[in-house]
């Protein structure tokens, strides 16, 4: 399925994701975490091909920006633990 970014599905699904996460990349540093509000992007942490059952999960979505969103893109596998737990934190 390929991904429409109008839908009002998905929309409502990346607008909850950037206000949970205040609008700010939660891309772990060695300072703490990037922080960006630049460019933001919602990334699944489970990919949208291989979890068509967490597409629109809040829990399954994190704030990058882009630049961090691309350092990330190909690597999904040894982020998503990370992402997983900085969610997890959120409740």
């Amino acid at each position: 399925m390929k991904r429409n970014y109008q839908d009002p599905v998905y929309k409502r699904w990346r607008q909850e994701i950037y206000r949970r996460d205040r609008f700010k990349c939660q891309m772990p540093t060695a300072n703490g975490k990037c922080g960006s509000t630049r460019q933001i992007q919602a990334h699944h942490i489970k990919t949208w091909a291989n979890a068509s059952y967490l597409r629109y999960d809040v829990d399954n979505g994190i704030t990058l920006c882009r630049h961090c969103h691309e350092r990330v893109t190909g690597h999904e596998n040894h982020y998503e633990q990370i992402f997983s737990e900085i969610v997890r934190n959120k409740k």
